[in-house]
């Protein structure tokens, strides 16, 4: 038994299209040739996958099940052809993409949505570390690309551009000391502050730590539920807010020292010398078109 390419398009074509002669005008065939192929194909398979009852052939039970086989691999086969083509455009085969959490998920979503289309042949692997954990990935070559809040300080290796600003929100719950007034810059000493965790003990962990106790999590959606509970305050970006659950049992504290929110910039972080590949280069090239947030000009405390 041996079934061409050929034939299971034609056999997909006339299903699709419902009858032998739109398949034919579809694939530039003459209907006897469709109708033809059609029938080698039942004989050589053993199966009847038309009736040709009606005024237009419809699928038998069999042929119902055997056109979901016959999609799968024609699919495969175009994948196989477009894996072909990338590689010898040298397309790479797979990038890792190390993105920290206060990059907007919408934004991230809607550009890898049109990385999938471009490049459909491309394995990707989205890693979800915090501040310099990120720039370590991409220095010792585990991320390609990397998506962090600006450091102060950056290997001269790793290439950078300024994506934007994530604002950051103070947030506790409803019922924490801090919500029940307007809260001067002393008072957030006071109270146990939650803060994102790195795997490393940097002075970038500590930049926005204000409280004398501090826990520390490895999660700012961890953080919000913290929070909810009355545990502690935390800086944490308003997309995240929005997003959880949490949201409806916290608050946003007045401050006394500052009107606006606290904005964070976002950084493309890649290899200086290591060369990137084609899709590289395209996903690199949307994520700085894609600008985000607005630049804050409020003070950020004493």
């Amino acid at each position: 038994m041996d079934i061409s390419f050929e034939q299971l398009t034609i056999f997909v074509a006339t299903a699709e299209t419902g009858s032998f002669s739109a398949a034919g005008r579809h694939l530039g065939k003459a209907q006897s040739a469709i109708s033809t192929a059609i029938s080698n194909m039942e004989i050589d398979l053993g199966v009847t996958l038309f009736s040709r009852a009606g005024r237009t052939p419809s699928l038998t039970e069999a042929g119902t099940r055997l056109l979901a086989e016959a999609r799968v691999v024609l699919d495969r086969h175009a994948h196989f052809i477009g894996v072909a083509r990338s590689l010898e455009k040298h397309v790479e085969t797979r990038l890792v993409l190390a993105v920290d959490e206060l990059y907007p998920e919408p934004v991230l979503a809607r550009l890898l949505h049109s990385f999938a289309e471009a490049f459909p042949s491309v394995e990707l692997e989205i890693l979800f570390p915090f501040m310099e954990d990120v720039s370590r990935l991409v220095l010792d070559g585990q991320a390609d690309l990397g998506i962090m809040w600006r450091q102060e300080t950056l290997p001269a290796v790793l290439g950078f551009h300024t994506l934007g600003w994530v604002p950051l929100q103070l947030v506790c719950a409803r019922d924490h000391p801090l919500a029940e007034q307007v809260i001067e810059w002393e008072e957030l000493k006071r109270h146990r502050q939650l803060m994102v965790a790195t795997r490393s003990e940097s002075e970038e962990k500590r930049r926005l730590r204000i409280a004398a106790d501090v826990w520390w999590v490895e999660s700012q959606w961890v953080i919000l539920q913290l929070a909810r509970q009355g545990i502690g305050w935390a800086f944490v970006s308003d997309h995240i807010i929005a997003a959880s659950s949490a949201a409806s049992d916290l608050v946003i504290p007045r401050l006394a020292f500052d009107t606006a929110d606290w904005p964070v910039a976002m950084e493309l972080i890649w290899h200086k010398q290591r060369p990137q590949g084609p899709a590289s280069q395209w996903l690199a090239q949307r994520f700085i078109s894609e600008k985000i947030g607005v630049m804050s000009t409020a003070g950020c405390g004493p």
